[in-house]
């Protein structure tokens, strides 16, 4: 059963730096591309950056490019979010998601609040 667990959100002042984490059962963590993806309040999903399986490339929605990079360690099926010159705007709920034998899946996600 494919499972994705967020972690590391919270609030932070503008300016401030914040990483997620998001761990992966249940599938060959390795093999799959993944993504982060956030919601914010009264607004539709919104992509943010996505990474291959092996690490070796990444893309980025405009508005964090530079502030914001996507990483991965699969020895322990973790993918990372790290944060940084955060913004208001970059206020939602983030969610890692992957496809797994064509099947779309995401986890309940973690909250990050940007404001002073």
């Amino acid at each position: 059963q494919v499972q994705l667990v967020e972690s590391g959100g919270g609030v932070v002042q503008p300016g401030g730096s914040l990483k997620l984490s998001c761990v992966g059962y249940g599938f060959i963590f390795s093999a799959e591309d993944m993504t982060w993806v956030r919601q914010a309040p009264g607004k539709g999903p919104e992509w943010v950056a996505t990474i291959d399986d092996d690490g070796a490339g990444t893309d980025y929605t405009d508005s964090v490019k530079g502030r914001f990079i996507i990483s991965r360690d699969n020895t322990k099926n973790t993918l990372y979010l790290q944060m940084n010159s955060l913004k208001p705007d970059d206020t939602a709920l983030y969610h890692c998601g992957t496809r797994v034998r064509g099947q779309i899946f995401s986890g309940q996600g973690t909250q990050v609040i940007v404001s002073s």
